[in-house]
């Protein structure tokens, strides 16, 4: 049986879209995301596009807690973007605004996850918050 603290399993692989709600504070519309958890989809991110939707973005997802693996760059993002980083507990452990093309940002606590979306969804998750991840 699964600890209530840890994420879910899915089988036959992640979907390629998930909600991330907030136990805590629950969202009248959670964040709806892609799943992102190989190496080039981690590389390629949110670069080069040229817009970010109010409900869209990313969750790039590491195997373990770290500051250094979690860490991102906005090289080639020519929008901003709300951060929020999330550890094998998923508690939001540090939130910031990533301004476009500045060259690095990491998490002050060590994360697993890292939610990527648009600015507008700032107020939607606190550090200390509890969320969970779901089918979408």
């Amino acid at each position: 049986m699964r600890a209530a603290n840890t994420p879910p399993i899915f089988i036959n692989n992640m979907p390629d879209s998930i909600t991330i709600a907030n136990l805590n504070r629950p969202l009248a519309k959670p964040a709806l995301v892609g799943y992102c958890d190989t190496f080039l989809s981690k590389l390629r991110g949110l670069m080069f596009r040229p817009r970010l939707d109010p409900d869209d973005g990313l969750l790039l997802v590491e195997k373990r807690d770290s500051r250094l693996d979690t860490s991102i760059h906005m090289f080639f993002v020519p929008f901003d973007l709300a951060v929020f980083w999330i550890n094998s507990d998923m508690i939001v452990v540090d939130k910031v605004i990533a301004k476009s093309w500045k060259p690095a940002y990491a998490p002050k606590a060590a994360a697993r996850y890292t939610l990527e979306i648009h600015p507008d969804r700032w107020g939607d998750y606190e550090i200390g918050d509890k969320v969970e991840f779901k089918n979408a």
